[in-house]
């Protein structure tokens, strides 16, 4: 009896991921896909985000882990870039397109990695997603390989696809809604705040009634827009709001491609008869249904499953780390904190010689972009990077030294507060992704939380 019950399951399961079902959404998508990181690798050359973040600055802020990753000498970083903008252009025709995704998403990686003075969750989702798509059978129609090879062409892919994209979307969209479940958020500061800075072009922006809009609309879009676009009586009311939102912050923030990527991904939510009718209709279109299952099952299976599963835990690890993310930023990145919160440092870094004594406060911007900067006095990943480079810089000239940072940080536009322990040595301090820095002060809700304990 179990033995049937099992069999059973495994055959609904196959049936569930494995059945066939046409591909328009994953071919429409790669092509605009493609289009989009061709438009990003293009338009950080001409917009001088390749000098500004690898051409400028002395050195670079790497992950910490990655140290290792340095940019290509001369103009090897322009020419990295025009390569990937080539490689996007060859994914969107479908020429090559294994080999062009794949060069593309080791590039991205490389420059991701190598640098996070201009981090946002966009670039971390962008490396993710170039990755997936190397592994996905976007090219199997309405592509150059496919007119090259007909025994290549397929009209179909496994229903598994679309599940695993709209599962990954809706974990993304879900921890960009809760993570705006505080206090700054709910009460409109923040909205307030962030409009005064990013959206002071536009007066309309500074109205009361904007900031409670903003609070609202932002609140509830995330947590809303996969169910809604899965219903098919609220998915028109989704693409709307869809379309709203990301044109607004493409407009107000100007953040790149990413609002059209993000509205790339509607595509997966129409069905293919339509998307086939109304966008693609000289491809083929697959009705038969046909149950396939690949001969890789358990490792499309087990990979698709653990990459979900660490997608939905590793924005949870703030919760294990003492004190306020908000304040510590330690389980910040990597975890769909998005548009989220401000925050700005000020103070100064000490360098103390081991042999002297002497004391002598560092000038940041003989060292630092004035992006650098602004990360180096607020972030502590940053902060701690910075002290270990110092002590580099000053080994290189033969001394020893002690680095110590006086710094405060303000959250949200609020008066700064002390963020670093002044009398710490940074040299001699570790940096762990998954526990809190002691040289970190307590937030001050924290502080207090604890005298009222005491």
């Amino acid at each position: 009896m179990t033995s049937k019950i099992q069999e059973l399951m495994h055959s609904n399961w196959n049936k569930w991921l494995f059945t066939q079902v046409d591909n328009s959404a994953l071919v429409l998508f790669r092509m605009l896909f493609g289009l989009l990181i061709a438009c990003e690798a293009f338009g950080s050359i001409a917009l001088g985000a390749v000098r500004r973040l690898f051409i400028d600055p002395e050195f670079t802020f790497t992950f910490i882990g990655f140290e290792f990753l340095k940019p290509l000498p001369g103009n090897g970083m322009y020419v990295l870039y025009f390569l990937m903008g080539i490689a996007g252009l060859l994914v969107m025709v479908g020429y090559k397109y294994r080999r062009a995704m794949l060069f593309y998403a080791v590039g991205w990686a490389y420059v991701y990695l190598m640098q996070k003075s201009s981090y946002n969750n966009h670039c971390y989702l962008l490396m993710l997603l170039n990755f997936i798509m190397v592994l996905l059978p976007a090219n199997r129609s309405a592509s150059v390989d496919a007119l090259l090879d007909p025994s290549f062409r397929r009209e179909h892919m496994s229903r598994g696809i679309y599940i695993f994209i709209v599962t990954f979307l809706g974990v993304i969209y879900a921890y960009a809604s809760v993570a705006k479940f505080y206090p700054d958020w709910l009460d409109g500061s923040f909205p307030k705040y962030l409009m005064s800075t990013r959206g002071r072009d536009f007066d309309w922006l500074q109205q009361d009634w904007a900031h409670q809009a903003i609070l609202y609309f932002g609140l509830f879009f995330d947590l809303l827009t996969v169910p809604f676009l899965l219903w098919k009586r609220t998915r028109w009311l989704a693409v709307i709001a869809s379309v709203f939102f990301h044109i607004f912050n493409s407009v107000v923030f100007q953040i790149g491609i990413f609002p059209y990527l993000a509205l790339s991904f509607l595509l997966f939510f129409f069905s293919t008869e339509v998307l086939h009718r109304r966008l693609i209709w000289k491809k083929a279109y697959y009705a038969a249904a046909e149950v396939i299952v690949p001969k890789t099952k358990k490792l499309i299976v087990v990979s698709g499953t653990l990459f979900l599963l660490v997608m939905l835990l590793l924005p949870l690890r703030h919760w294990v780390i003492e004190d306020d993310v908000l304040w510590t930023e330690e389980g910040h990145r990597l975890s769909w904190r998005m548009m989220l919160r401000s925050r700005s440092g000020t103070g100064t870094f000490y360098v103390v010689e081991k042999d002297t004594r002497k004391k002598t406060p560092v000038y940041l911007s003989h060292y630092l972009s004035a992006k650098q900067e602004r990360s180096v006095q607020s972030k502590p990943d940053f902060i701690w990077q910075f002290a270990q480079k110092l002590e580099k810089i000053y080994e290189g000239k033969g001394k020893k030294i002690e680095v110590y940072a006086d710094l405060k940080v303000s959250i949200n536009g609020r008066p700064g507060k002390q963020f670093t322990d002044p009398t710490v040595d940074l040299t001699k301090e570790d940096w762990s992704h998954f526990k809190h820095h002691s040289w970190i002060m307590p937030s001050p809700l924290y502080e207090e939380k604890l005298r009222l304990k005491n």
